[in-house]
């Protein structure tokens, strides 16, 4: 099955000794740490492991789960065994998605170097593939599967195995019939060439045909014009129709002949439909589209909660990849928990709890590599500080030393400003939130008064109340605070206070206090069950709010388990920086990535008009739609490669079903499904249209579910896509399922017709 990919494949050395195969340590911890023989297999794609040399290997891991290999020094568990191993021999393969990193040491420098630079090159090469080749892959990873004996070729038995493997149920006579038909060497096996014919006689796609056969006078190619009709009348493409149609048939279109006659083939048409210009996503909104020269408050911005935490509240484990993960993937906002740590060096946990502890100085040092790696637009800090003032001169100067001039530390041009800075003026610098001695202008006019004690009283999150302190009226958090002068609080030290610029923390008694006492450069916290109740009973003040200064939710404390809540009614109220826990998958992150996947996926998302007009009547929980209300017709017509629920029940096949679920305003906020079809996750056939009407598209996300069906319990997850309804294109669109993790489940997919109809007036709720 190589020979798939053979030709394509970079060959150097490393790869060749990769082959061969190297006995390495695989550590866990401090105390597990285990050798294991390693080997990339001959396709080139994927990696096994045994106990030792010729022992019984099983699949670790294929290249195109890994997301990029770093060196030994960069690891926390191996930096933490650097007296027991050279950190040179090190190295970490990070995978997509949540995986946990695996570490590993070898025997040498030279060999570590080996692997670091072949796993290296091989993720370059599957980062670069086409979809010609991403399919080639995919097919030699299921050859790999399949082949049980691995000798290179499958027998009938195998090739019924791996069917089984791949969801498809079907006749054993007709399976060998097409087997017999692909075994053009007449061996009674199939070797490479020969199982990729066996797979396209698998996945004719007789629904697309009759769509080609409907626009084709002829059923054998569509001409120029026919095209230029489909994409106008199905694809809704309007007036850039006839430019588009030259572009895809160039793009798409197999044949040089097609191509120079602009001709499109079945060959042709199906590629087109499959790829990024057929994908329900608009390709327009995939790079940074939205104008980014508001000020920030008018963003929705990507922000994440206890970002060191990898596990739950209590007794989960702190660790710098939090904040890796999170900035790779687009986060703008991470939280930092600061406290006293040994050697007057402070460090990072989550306070009164078993989670493990950081050093601050190596979260800064992270955070200063990883920021602007998937976004230049600007990172903030929200920082917690219960540090005592010898330690919080620490923090100020770990955060001046190691951030450089990523630093804000003063306003852009020195001068007052009259509204927050755009994200666009903020490009590649990290704002720090927290606690201010002074005002904005005080700081400017380089007044040096003392701080007034009630002044240090700034808003802190106590996640493990059973409710937060801003849930209190304004008299219980005075007569709270009258209490806590009592005790010993630390004074907040100037030197970290002047590094908070543009975002001080304030506490949040109510809208009025805040029109008449804060200004725009300041920004209150509120815990989910406040924020609920605010929008609940005051909405349309919390919108206006909203338009001049910057809000932040955050989980309950009672999310021990870093659960997560439905982020969608906090923006409705036009919230900027709702914090997810973003090490936990669900629902909840789906509409998150979902909302992000936008506009480069930079981490600002522009709020619709209404959400930044000061004079705003939106209300989230009474709305009168803005806009034509909307009518969504959603055809659910097939799927294409589901994968099994799991994978260890060979017999099983999915009974997979459809659901759309649409998240917005509540009265807007549904879900439908089709019904299931029985053993067939290969190709299933639904032909079901469901129907939602939209009373504020602006707001609104769309999530696919596929699920398999079981009457005994609930069904089962398989995959999942979400986007915005803005982003979504009309026509024939297929789209492309994602794993629990936000993990491309290539080539899984669902074919559906999407149709927008607009009613002609307003329509009150």
């Amino acid at each position: 099955m190589a020979s798939l990919l053979q030709g394509r494949l970079p060959i150097n050395q490393d790869l060749l000794l990769m082959q061969k195969g190297m006995l390495m340590r695989k550590v866990r911890s401090k105390s597990w740490k285990k050798l294991r023989y390693y080997r990339l297999q001959d396709d080139g794609m994927t990696v096994w492991h045994a106990r030792q040399a010729g022992g019984r290997a099983k699949p670790s891991f294929s290249i195109s789960d890994v997301d990029t290999v770093r060196g030994g020094h960069e690891s926390e568990l191996l930096r933490s065994l650097a007296e027991e191993f050279p950190l040179e021999q090190g190295f970490t393969i990070v995978f997509h998605g949540r995986r946990s990193n695996l570490d590993l040491v070898a025997n040498s420098v030279e060999e570590a170097q080996v692997w670091m630079q072949g796993l290296q090159l091989l993720v370059d090469f599957v980062t670069n593939m086409d979809q010609q080749e991403r399919l080639d892959q995919w097919l030699s990873d299921w050859f790999q599967r399949g082949d049980k004996n691995q000798d290179g070729r499958m027998s009938f038995g195998e090739v019924q195995r791996l069917l089984h493997l791949m969801n498809v149920e079907m006749d054993q006579e007709h399976a060998f019939q097409l087997f017999q038909t692909a075994d053009t060497s007449q061996s009674g096996t199939l070797e490479g060439e020969e199982f990729v014919e066996f797979y396209k006689s698998l996945t004719k796609r007789a629904e697309v045909q009759e769509l080609f056969e409907n626009f084709s006078s002829d059923g054998q190619k569509l001409t120029l014009l026919e095209f230029v009709d489909f994409l106008r009348e199905e694809q809704k493409e309007g007036e850039r129709a006839s430019d588009l149609a030259l572009e895809l048939i160039d793009r798409h279109e197999p044949s040089d002949s097609g191509k120079l006659r602009h001709v499109l083939s079945m060959d042709g048409f199906l590629g087109y439909l499959c790829s990024k210009d057929g994908d329900i996503f608009n390709p327009t909104c995939l790079p940074v589209y939205q104008d980014m020269t508001q000020p920030l408050n008018h963003y929705y911005i990507n922000s994440s909660h206890n970002t060191y935490l990898v596990g739950d509240q209590l007794c989960g484990q702190s660790s710098v990849e939090g904040y890796i993960r999170a900035l790779k993937r687009g986060c703008r906002c991470v939280e930092v928990d600061i406290w006293d740590g040994p050697n007057g060096e402070p460090v990072v946990y989550h306070g009164h709890t078993l989670t493990s502890r950081i050093p601050f100085k190596d979260v800064v040092a992270a955070i200063a590599q990883y920021a602007f790696q998937t976004s230049d637009y600007p990172v903030i800090l929200s920082l917690e500080n219960h540090c005592s003032w010898e330690q919080q001169e620490m923090i100020a100067a770990h955060l001046t030393q190691i951030l450089g001039e990523q630093l804000l530390s003063t306003t852009l041009d020195g001068q007052l400003p009259t509204q927050l800075p755009s994200p666009e003026e903020l490009r590649r610098k990290i704002l720090v939130k927290g606690k201010k001695l002074r005002t904005l202008e005080e700081d400017l006019e380089e007044e040096e008064e003392e701080p007034e004690e009630s002044e240090l009283e700034g808003e802190q999150e106590a996640e493990l109340d059973l409710e937060a302190q801003f849930e209190s009226e304004p008299q219980e958090l005075s007569a709270r605070n009258k209490d806590k002068k009592k005790k010993v609080k630390p004074v907040l030290c100037p030197a970290l206070s002047a590094l908070v610029v543009y975002l001080k923390a304030v506490s949040f008694y109510s809208f009025t206090h805040s029109r008449e006492h804060y200004r725009f450069y300041e920004i209150s916290s509120f815990s989910e069950a406040k924020a609920k109740s605010l929008i609940k009973e005051s909405g349309n003040e919390f919108v206006q709010h909203n338009t001049w200064q910057l809000s932040r939710v955050y989980p309950g404390g009672l999310r021990t388990d870093s659960s997560n809540y439905n982020p969608q009614e906090f923006w409705n109220a036009g919230c900027q920086m709702v914090a997810m826990n973003m090490q936990t998958a669900g629902l909840e992150m789906d509409l998150c990535d979902g909302l992000f996947r936008q506009n480069a996926g930079c981490g600002y998302v522009l709020k619709p008009d209404f959400l930044r007009d000061a004079q705003s009547s939106f209300h989230p929980e009474r709305p009168i739609s803005p806009s034509k209300v909307q009518t969504l017709l959603i055809q659910v017509i097939s799927g294409q490669q589901l994968p099994k629920v799991d994978n260890s029940k060979e017999g099983s096949i999915v009974d997979p079903l459809v659901r759309v679920e649409i998240f917005g305003i509540r009265p807007d906020t549904a879900r439908q499904e089709t019904s299931y079809v029985e053993n067939n996750g290969f190709n299933p056939y639904w032909g079901q249209t469901l129907s939602f009407r939209v009373l504020v598209p602006e707001l609104a996300l769309l999530r696919f579910v596929v699920k398999d069906y079981d009457w005994k319990s609930r069904n089962d997850f398989i995959g999942q896509y979400t986007l915005p309804w803005n982003c979504m294109q009309q026509g024939y669109r297929h789209i492309h399922l994602l794993s629990k993790d936000g993990v491309s489940l290539h080539p899984a997919s669902i074919f559906v017709h999407i149709c927008i109809r607009e009613e002609l007036e307003g329509v009150e709720s």
